[in-house]
This record gives structure tokens, C-alpha cells and sequence, in this order.
């Protein structure tokens, strides 16, 4: 099917606006200090590449005190943090604090190891968490200047829930203007840089977590999904992260909240660089809920059936996947296939062609009690003056726009945006539905690009707003993902694959996530040379 009159007149006026403005994109701070030969110090603290349950363990076991791995991380923000710009608050004298006092308790503990275990599984653990949610005592800001005193008075649930297991949060970290870019980049707190190249995005909207965790300053942390903000920040940072099959991780205290059918498509989830972290904290931040994932239960891989989709099928919407991209997913497909003994089916599914205007549509469509979801001009006024959006662009091009390029560009697109969508993309939404639930069944991995591009360089995604048509249209399809980094490209980005399962099936594709993770060597430390930590066939 051939574009609409709508769709072709965004296109056009998207591509014209930014063609303009990369005139003056090009000419910004961050692109003059993109320098190549730049790199983040390498890691010179052992205790920083240990996984978060590792830590636990050795706390628990009082081979090293939690205070001390606290400290090692508040060290290697400082060292790394005025470099990307990802951890925007800190609270490291409370969290030495809450360190002390843990040390304490383990000290007076005469119950054993294992009732700590149980209790409290990560007791002494450092974690961050995305500004976008209540941290008692921090800005709860989503890098909106008209929220920028807004204070926290609690805990979002499921930072709550990480706390009571005995983690320690240190501060929360950036995020695009109201959660709904892939460039971590406000007026408030300015641009965030990916580790492994600062001239490059740490994606968003989740893109400071992903950033902290992938430069080693934090082990895990908090982050929200609704178009692919968990998965991208974690694919452009080289670290996994896993967005929950929906309504198991309350998504209640993070701002601005779902309206609508959002409220069925974000998702609060865990990110961190070592995979065998993401089922202990989805086992923590969904709490009781997590019991109808059987997320204990052991997965044999070799009993699994297993598609790989290279590509979209061409949408003129979206650009071409990366060679890069499609070469590592298919030596992927190649080690299950020796390894495992599995055969490993390639699939072409056409209705991912319309996967922006599948999105596109569930997150315009009213809710359940027939109300449309807030609009993001709406949103941007912040129940103040109303928002004109071609008036903030004017005020924009003269630096006198409170709000970014990219949520301006947002709001004009709401402008023209059909209220209702055609019979056509409601048909191709549910035969997409219908045909990969049936397709994966309850032991069925479907292996999908994370992206089109490597990570790109700054503001370059105005050029290409819909490329997250990749990871935006599983939350439409309620589906659980997990983000697996592969390695290293030949310019030395992070490589990666989503690892899509069916509903209610998280252990599947989570455990896929922690075999690969053995084969392609996971995380990399980006402070370490390029040529050494670049992907290899396994």
C-alpha cells in the first residue's frame, strides 16, 4: 500500500524543517566536540565489574562491605559522569549513609546469609533511576523547565520495591523533554553522550540510565518504555534491558503519566550490563505480579523455536538496517544453529512495514472510558499557558524556546495527525497481532533489529524521527523484549539484537538474553581500546 496524502505531506515537511535546521545543528557545541580520539578512562576498580547479585553475595558475606562499593561508584561518576552528562542529581552522602547502616545490620545479623538472601537480595547494591520517576528527595523534572522545582515527596512503586529489597539508589539520570525522544536532550539538563562515542546519542528516553550503566558508573537501574526507551538507550549503550510483558512493574510515580491506550503500552523495566541481573530485578520491581511469569522455572533453549526477521520489509518511513546489524544477527542465528542443534526459521512479516502507523495510532486512540490521551502540547504547557507549537518554532530558530527541537517537532506533527486511523492499519495491526502470537506461541524467540542505525551521531535523529518504529511496535503488541548487545561494530558501537517472546513468557527470551550474552561477550568496557573490544564470531 502506497503512502497517504498525510503521510507524505509529514515526510515532506519533516525532512524540509530539518534539513534547515541541520544547518545549525551542525554548527552546535556537542558536534564541535565530537572527537573521535576522545574515550572515557577504563575501569581500574575491580568491584566495578561484578554483577549486581555477585555484589550482594559478597556483602552478604562481608568480603566486602557495602560502603565500599558504594564509594567505588559515586568515584567512577565523578570520574566519568562531567564527560556524559548522564547522572543529572546525586545523593551520595545519603547513600553512604544507608551503606553505613547496612554494614551495620550485617554485622548484628544472627539469622545467616541465607534469611538476608531472602529478605533482602540485593542489600548494599548501588542502583540509578531515570528522572522521569519519583526518587524521595530528588527533581522529578522529565527536563520540563516549568517542573524543574518539582521535588519528589515518595517512591515510585518500583523504586520502592528495589529499595525494600535493600538497594541503594545514588541519583537519578536524564532524559528527552517529557520521555518522547530517542535523544536524551532537555533545556534543563542539556545533552546527554553516549560512552562509547560522545559525539554520538545515548538514546532516549531512558538515555542517561543507558549511558551511566554502559560507562560502568552504576550495575543496574530504573527505566520506562513506550515506543522502545528501555531497548534503544540499552542497544546504543551496550548494556541488556527487558521490557516487561505489560502490567506485571507498576508504572505509577513516573511523570507525565499514560492517558488513553498508553496506559497499555509503557512499560516499567530494569536495565544493566550483565544479563544475569534482569530476572532478579524483574523478580523485586513487579513483586507479587511476577509470580504468573514462572520467571524460576528452568528454560532448556534447545526446546525453543526460534524466526529471525532481518528487516521491516522496506518502509518508506524508515531507513535501511545497517549491514552491521544484519551481519551479527545472522551470526547469531548461525551459533544457535551449531550450538544448539536448532533450526532457526527466517521469516518476512509485511505488516511490520506499517509498524510507525500501527504505533502511531494505538497511542492516539482514546482509553476505555472514550477519553483521548492528554496531547503533548498539553503536556508541554504543564496545565500553564497554552503551547503554541509553530510559535515555539519561530521562538526556537532566535534561541528563545524553553522546549527542544525534537518536542516542538512532536507537537506539529500532533498538529496534522489524523484523530482517527484508517480501516487499513486497524486490519494490519490485528492480523500482526494475531499472526506472532500464534507464531510464538508459549516457546517461540523471534530475533529483531534494535534499530536501523548504530548508535547516531547528535541530533541527527530529527533527520530520521520514525526509526524506532523497531522497538515502538511491540509495545502496541503488548510483547515482552529483551535487549541483548552483541559486541562491538568496526567503528567501535555497540552491535545488538531484540529477543522478542509471547506474552507472558519473559523467562523465554530472558534466558536467550544471558546464552548469548556467554557467546558474544555482553557489555565491553568503552574505556578500554577499540581494537580490542570489537565483536567476533563466536
Amino acid at each position: 500500500m502506497s503512502l497517504t496524502l498525510f503521510e507524505r505531506l509529514l515526510v515532506w515537511v519533516m525532512r524540509t524543517i530539518v534539513r534547515i535546521l541541520d544547518c545549525f545543528l551542525s554548527l552546535t557545541a556537542t558536534q564541535r566536540k565530537s572527537d573521535k580520539s576522545a574515550r572515557l578512562p577504563p575501569i581500574t576498580n575491580p568491584l566495578l565489574t561484578a554483577t549486581a547479585m555477585q555484589l550482594a553475595r559478597r556483602i552478604r558475606r562481608k568480603e566486602v562491605t557495602s560502603v565500599e562499593v558504594v564509594q567505588a561508584y559515586i568515584d567512577r561518576i565523578q570520574e566519568v559522569n562531567p564527560i556524559i552528562n548522564a547522572l543529572v542529581k546525586d545523593r551520595f552522602s545519603a547513600a553512604l549513609q544507608e551503606a553505613s547502616q547496612v554494614d551495620k545490620l550485617i554485622e548484628e545479623e544472627t539469622g545467616g546469609e541465607d534469611v538476608l538472601e531472602d529478605r533482602l537480595p540485593l542489600l548494599g547494591v548501588p542502583f540509578t533511576v531515570k528522572e522521569a520517576f519519583a526518587l524521595q528527595g530528588m527533581p522529578n523534572s522529565t527536563g520540563l523547565i516549568s517542573r524543574k522545582c518539582v521535588i519528589s515527596p515518595n517512591d515510585a512503586p518500583s523504586v520502592a520495591l528495589l529499595k525494600r529489597a535493600g538497594a541503594i539508589p545514588l541519583g537519578v539520570t536524564n532524559c528527552s523533554e517529557l520521555c518522547m525522544w530517542l535523544e536524551s536532550h532537555n533545556h534543563l539538563y542539556g545533552i546527554t553522550r553516549n560512552p562509547y562515542d560522545l559525539g554520538r546519542i545515548a538514546g532516549g528516553s531512558s538515555g542517561g540510565e543507558g549511558s551511566i550503566l554502559g560507562a560502568a558508573g552504576s550495575v543496574i537501574g530504573v527505566g520506562s518504555d513506550i515506543g522502545g526507551s528501555i531497548r534503544m538507550p540499552c542497544f546504543f549503550n551496550g548494556i541488556f534491558g527487558h521490557k516487561p510483558t505489560p502490567g506485571i512493574v507498576p508504572n505509577e510515580g513516573q511523570y507525565p503519566p499514560a492517558s488513553g491506550q498508553q496506559l497499555g503500552f509503557l512499560c516499567t523495566g530494569p536495565m544493566c550490563r550483565y544479563a544475569g541481573d534482569l530476572t532478579p530485578m524483574l523478580k523485586i520491581m513487579g513483586g507479587s505480579n511476577t509470580e504468573r511469569l514462572c520467571l524460576s522455572s528452568e528454560v532448556d533453549l534447545k526446546t525453543l523455536r526460534f524466526f529471525s526477521v532481518p528487516h521491516d520489509g522496506g518502509s518508506p518511513l524508515v531507513s535501511p538496517v545497517d549491514p552491521q546489524l544484519i551481519q551479527v544477527q545472522k551470526r547469531v542465528v548461525e551459533y544457535l544453529e551449531a550450538e544448539l542443534g536448532v533450526r532457526v526459521q527466517k521469516l518476512n512479516i509485511p505488516q511490520l512495514k506499517y509498524s510507525f502507523q500501527i504505533w502511531g495510532a494505538g497511542m492516539a486512540s482514546p482509553g476505555k472510558d472514550g477519553k483521548p490521551p492528554t496531547t503533548f502540547s498539553e503536556l508541554m504547557a504543564d496545565r500553564g499557558k497554552r503551547v503554541w507549537p509553530l510559535w515555539e518554532l519561530f521562538k526556537w530558530m532566535f534561541g528563545l524556546s524553553a522546549h527542544t527541537m525534537a518536542a516542538i517537532g512532536l507537537a506539529l506533527v500532533e498538529m496534522f495527525q489524523s484523530a482517527r486511523p484508517t480501516s487499513f492499519i486497524l486490519k494490519q495491526r490485528e492480523t500482526l497481532q494475531r499472526d506472532l502470537e500464534e507464531l510464538l506461541g508459549t516457546d517461540g524467540v523471534l530475533l529483531y533489529p534494535s534499530h536501523p542505525h548504530l548508535a547516531p551521531r547528535h541530533h541527527h535523529p530529527l533527520l530520521t524521527p520514525f526509526n524506532f518504529s523497531y522497538t515502538g511496535i511491540f509495545n502496541i503488541l503488548g510483547l515482552p523484549v529483551t535487549q541483548c548487545p552483541l559486541g562491538l561494530s568496526k567503528e567501535g558501537l555497540p552491535l545488538g539484537v531484540q529477543l522478542v517472546a509471547g506474552k507472558m513468557q519473559d523467562r523465554i527470551c530472558l534466558a536467550t538474553a544471558v546464552y548469548l550474552e556467554k557467546a558474544f561477550g555482553g557489555w565491553r568496557d568503552p574505556g578500554k581500546g577499540s581494537t580490542a573490544s570489537r565483536s567476533t564470531a563466536p
